[in-house]
C-alpha cells in the first residue's frame, strides 16, 4: 500500500480496535448479544456497545451497517458489509497470531507439543527433565491433544512444534518422514481385539488377507483406516465387512464389551493386551488375537516423536525446541516399551 493511502485513511478506521473485531467474531459465532456476552465474560450491554459503535462506523465508512437486529429470540442478521466485514476480522487475526506464535516460538518463548491420548507418556517423560529449566527461562510450554487421524496435519500446518503419535511403516518407507527427525519408541503389528467366542474365530492369527471374512468395527479416519488403506487400497470399506463405525477407540470398547455389536476392532498391540481380559463382571470378555500380514505392502504400527528438521536447524542448541528433543532422545535410551 502506497504511504500516502495509509497517510489518508479514514478516522474511523483508525478508531477500530481488535477488541472491537473480536467481539464482532464472538457475535457472529454465537448469534447474539447475549451468548457473545457470556463467551467474553462480559455484560451483554458492553458487547451491544460495541456493535452499535461498529455499525455507526460502517455506515459511515461503507453505507451499511453490519449487523441488523431480527427481534427477541433471534439471532442478528449480518449484512453483506457485515459478512465481509468478519471474514476480513477473522484472516486478521489469524495472521497477526500466527506472526506472534512465530516470533514467540523464534525467540524460544513459546513451544507448543502434540500428542495423542496413548503417547502423552513420551512429552511428560521429556517434560520432568525440563521443567526447572523451562520454568527459569520462562518458556510458555502448552501440550496439545491431538487424533492420530491428525498427527501429520498438525505437525505439517505448523500447529506445533513437535509431535507424538503413531503412524502406519511399510518397507519402502514414508517420503513425509524425509523432512523429519524421528525417535521410534516401538514398532510392531496390530491386533484384533474381539468379543466373538473362540469357536466362532479361533486364537490363532488371523491373516490380514482374510479380514474381508471377520465382522469389524472401524473409525472413519486415523490410524486404522491408514493400514487397511494400505492394504486393500483407498476403497477399502467396499471389500471388508464393516458391522459398526466409531469415532473413537473408547466407544468401539465400550461398543464390544456391551455385546450390542458382534465382531473385532484393530488395535495397536499394547492396547489390545491392555484390554483383553480386564474387563467388569458383567461385561462381554474380550480376547486380543494376533494379525498376520501376509499382504504387500507389509505394513507396520510405528509410535515415536516427530519434529520438523528445518526447525531444529533453524535453532541453536539451547533453543526449548532443540533442548525438547535432545531429551525425548535420551528418554528413549532409557524407556521400556511396555510389554
Amino acid at each position: 500500500m502506497p504511504p500516502d493511502e495509509i497517510l489518508d485513511c479514514p478516522p474511523g478506521l483508525l478508531d477500530m480496535t481488535f477488541d472491537q473485531l473480536r467481539t464482532l467474531l464472538v457475535v457472529h459465532e454465537t448469534g447474539s448479544a447475549l451468548r457473545a456476552a457470556r463467551a467474553l465474560g462480559r455484560e451483554q450491554s458492553s458487547v451491544q456497545k460495541q456493535l452499535d459503535t461498529l455499525n455507526r462506523t460502517s455506515q459511515a465508512l461503507c453505507g451499511e451497517v453490519l449487523t441488523v437486529r431480527q427481534g427477541r429470540g433471534k439471532d442478528f442478521l449480518f449484512t453483506p458489509t457485515g459478512e465481509t466485514t468478519v471474514e476480513l476480522a477473522r484472516g486478521t487475526f489469524e495472521s497477526w497470531l500466527e506472526a506472534v506464535h512465530r516470533s514467540r516460538r523464534r525467540l524460544g518463548r513459546m513451544l507448543t507439543v502434540g500428542t495423542t491420548e496413548f503417547t502423552l507418556p513420551i512429552v511428560s517423560r521429556a517434560w520432568n527433565r525440563l521443567s526447572e529449566e523451562f520454568r527459569e527461562r520462562e518458556v510458555e510450554f502448552k501440550v496439545a491433544h491431538v487424533r492420530t487421524k491428525d498427527v501429520w496435519s498438525r505437525l505439517e500446518t505448523n500447529q506445533v512444534d513437535l509431535v507424538c503419535g503413531s503412524i502406519v511403516s511399510t518397507p519402502e518407507g514414508d517420503r513425509r518422514l524425509k523432512e523429519y527427525e524421528v525417535v521410534e519408541y516401538a514398532r510392531g503389528q496390530a491386533l484384533l481385539l474381539t468379543n466373538l467366542p473362540e469357536r466362532e474365530l479361533p486364537g490363532t492369527p488371523v491373516r490380514t488377507s482374510r479380514l474381508p471374512g471377520v465382522p469389524l468395527v472401524l473409525p472413519p479416519a486415523g490410524l486404522v483406516a491408514d493400514l487397511l488403506a494400505t492394504w486393500y487400497g483407498p476403497n477399502y470399506r467396499e471389500r471388508l465387512n464393516v458391522v459398526a463405525d466409531i469415532d473413537d477407540v473408547h466407544y468401539g470398547l465400550s461398543l464390544l464389551r456391551s455385546g450390542f455389536v458382534r465382531g473385532c476392532m484393530i488395535v495397536t498391540g499394547s492396547i489390545g493386551r491392555g484390554m483383553a481380559g480386564r474387563d467388569a463382571p458383567d461385561a462381554v470378555e474380550l480376547r486380543a488375537i494376533g494379525l498376520d500380514d501376509d499382504m504387500e505392502p507389509r505394513a507396520e504400527l510405528m509410535t515415536g516423536a516427530f519434529v520438523r528438521r528445518a526447525d531444529l536447524e533453524r535453532y541453536g542448541a539451547d533453543h526449548p525446541l532443540n533442548r525438547l528433543w535432545e531429551a525425548v532422545r535420551e528418554d528413549v535410551r532409557t524407556y521400556t516399551p511396555l510389554a
